[in-house]
């Protein structure tokens, strides 16, 4: 086969197909100019989701006529001033956008320069240049104010076989929208706008303020009041990389990993890297079908952070991964064990939405929504003052009243606190503690307690999982795990790879306090099992571990594989539903939870209570 030279025109549209994937990739990348020519305002339209026009205009630099004519050929760049890729300092640098994007679409580029003057070649110093298919056209005198506007028409006209790959409008205009947004969460500085031609669909003025405040305005205007109201400010530095931004707690989470933004140096990033230490900081608090929201700002010198390793500058590569995942993952269980058992607004208003009654409801009430209360923020703060002297989750685990081994009321039943005159002393000095007094037990499964100013309802369940996870993390930190034997070992048949994960393992179960071994084919014996669960299942426990372990992988830590098991073995060694509970038992479960970080979200991410202020309640029945 004879070796040939490729004609610019063809080299042009390979190198579209690598940085113009579609409308949304060539606005990313005219917002990224725009943003380095140190625009303040950022104003975006697509029409037809970007088939028909992307605009894209800004109040930045500018440029003269000389630049325009330079700037839509191949690797011209302003933003490398040497030849050095270890200081990359810009969001652009591979001075491929302009010329891919005008080989397979209708370009048009109007720009003034901040410096030009009226009859400076155009009317009032501003230049218009063309490229249609990659033909470009000569810089010709135009009318436009400092800054510059770019219009990319009919996109892919050029391919129209990439035209087929395209989305309908609307999908692609959310993928733009996506990138945009990313964009503007990154740079709170500038204001941003994008519309359809006809609307304004995104609206985000100038963020006032210092940089976190500035930037937690900005994510507040993404990500919804219900992420403002639940997050956490994360800062951190480690080895010359710092890491800010803001972190959501656990009961505020979602199906997908779609609400995590991840900046470094103020590039948004897809980065596998950086997903996984956020996913390893949240492990003992969400189920693996659940994630968090967070939005965190990686900023580390250029030459520690490689950027040049893909063509749309989506991903990036450091030198020392390690150091950044230890950073991400301890500066987040920092941060949510600074928050205490702090639990979701959304969850109140969750609990509210389900209990109001249907417009046109009896009675002819017209029911108005009810507001969040933001209780999980006020009693956050309440609580974190208690568990001061706790520490973080990394440093012990869980004081207060020991619940390992809850008995029954002998009246068989919940008590109340108005059963006995005496109590009331008692039990109106409670109600000033966060979580208040016990009153009442529900069903076997919900401690209902009163407070100064509303009422707390707690899943025993749930809370006391969590409470036995943390106090065996203590137990592994501290002098280990303390072993109960079992006066009849327990045999648990299981089918024969079970056995095998069960073997395999038997070390690391045997450091949690479970202690068992084969016992012949497909069987194992349980001869001692850890002493905070009390009694318990183990034949049940035994099958859940042997799941788990199917899961494990070999990127997992054995801190990371035994905290998993943890999470398992508490849930097994927790006060079950149906349990009933004296008011005794009731008030230690309340101080417990209020002197152990994380204690408002099982291991699953379900909030473990739900508060309700007296005026949300009122509310419900119209009395305000």
């Amino acid at each position: 086969m004879t070796l040939r030279r490729l004609p610019d025109g063809l080299i042009n549209q390979i190198a579209a197909g690598e940085v113009v994937e579609r409308p949304a990739s060539a606005a990313k990348e005219l917002v990224e100019n725009a943003l380095d020519a140190g625009a303040r305002q950022v104003d975006v339209v697509l029409q037809d989701g970007g088939r028909t026009l992307i605009s894209v205009r800004d109040d930045g630099r500018g440029m003269t006529a000389a630049e325009l004519d330079m700037a839509v050929e191949r690797h011209v760049t302003s933003k490398l001033p040497t030849d050095d890729l270890t200081t990359i300092g810009t969001l652009g640098f591979r001075g491929e956008a302009l010329p891919s994007i005008g080989a397979v679409s209708r370009l048009t580029i109007t720009s003034r320069s901040r410096d030009s003057r009226a009859g400076d070649g155009g009317d009032d110093g501003a230049w218009a240049i063309t490229v249609a298919g990659g033909r470009k056209g000569s810089a010709v005198p135009a009318a436009h104010p400092p800054g510059t506007r770019v219009e990319v028409r009919d996109l892919f006209f050029a391919t129209p076989a990439r035209l087929k790959f395209l989305k309908a409008a609307r999908t692609e205009f959310s993928h733009a929208q996506d990138a945009i947004q990313r964009l503007a969460m990154a740079h709170p500085a500038a204001g941003f706008s994008l519309g359809d031609g006809t609307t304004t669909r995104l609206k985000m003025p100038v963020s006032q303020g210092d940089l976190l405040d500035a930037r937690l305005a900005r994510l507040t205007a993404v990500m919804g009041r219900d992420f403002a109201d639940n997050a956490l400010a994360i800062e951190a530095e480690r080895e010359g990389i710092k890491l800010t931004g803001y972190a959501g707690l656990p009961t505020l989470n979602r199906g997908n990993a779609s609400h995590q933004y991840l900046f470094v140096n103020g590039r948004p990033v897809r980065d596998k890297l950086l997903y996984g230490a956020v996913r390893g900081a949240y492990q003992d608090f969400l189920a693996r079908d659940r994630h968090p929201l967070v939005a965190l700002f990686v900023a580390a010198p250029a030459d520690l952070v490689d950027v040049n390793v893909h063509p749309a500058k989506t991903e990036v590569r450091f030198r020392e991964p390690g150091v950044v995942r230890g950073l991400i993952v301890s500066a987040l269980r920092h941060g949510l064990a600074a928050a205490g058992h702090r639990s979701s607004t959304t969850v109140a208003a969750a609990a509210l939405g389900a209990m109001r009654p249907p417009v046109g409801g009896a009675g002819g009430y017209q029911w108005r929504p009810a507001g969040h209360g933001g209780g999980g923020g006020r009693l956050g703060e309440k609580i974190a003052a208690m568990q001061a002297p706790y520490g973080s989750a990394a440093d012990g685990a869980a004081g207060g009243p020991s619940l390992p081994h809850l008995q029954a009321d002998p009246r068989g039943r919940a008590a109340s606190a108005a059963d006995d005159p005496a109590d009331e002393t008692g039990a109106a000095e409670s109600r000033h503690y966060p979580l208040g007094a016990a009153r009442a037990q529900l069903h076997g499964t919900y401690v209902v307690a009163q407070t100064d100013d509303g009422i707390v309802i707690v899943d025993q369940h749930a809370a006391h999982e969590r409470l036995v996870y943390e106090r065996m993390k203590q137990a592994i930190a501290g002098e280990g795990v303390h072993r109960q034997g079992l006066l009849l070992p327990e045999v648990v048949e299981l089918e024969e790879a079970a056995v095998d994960r069960l073997a395999a393992r038997s070390d690391e179960l045997a450091e949690l306090g479970l202690v068992l071994e084969r016992f012949g084919p497909g069987a194992v014996v349980v001869r001692e099992v850890p002493a905070l669960l009390g009694q318990t299942d183990a034949a049940g426990l035994v099958r859940d571990l042997a799941d788990d372990l199917t899961e494990f992988d070999s990127a997992m830590s054995l801190k990371e594989r035994l905290e998993a098991v943890c999470g398992t073995m508490a849930c097994h060694g927790s006060v079950r539903a149906g349990r009933l509970l004296n008011q005794d038992e009731m008030n230690a479960l309340l101080r417990q939870m209020e002197a152990t970080p994380h204690s408002g979200q099982c291991n699953h991410g379900r909030p473990t209570y739900v508060e309700l202020k007296i005026a949300e309640i009122e509310r419900l029945f119209g009395r305000r």
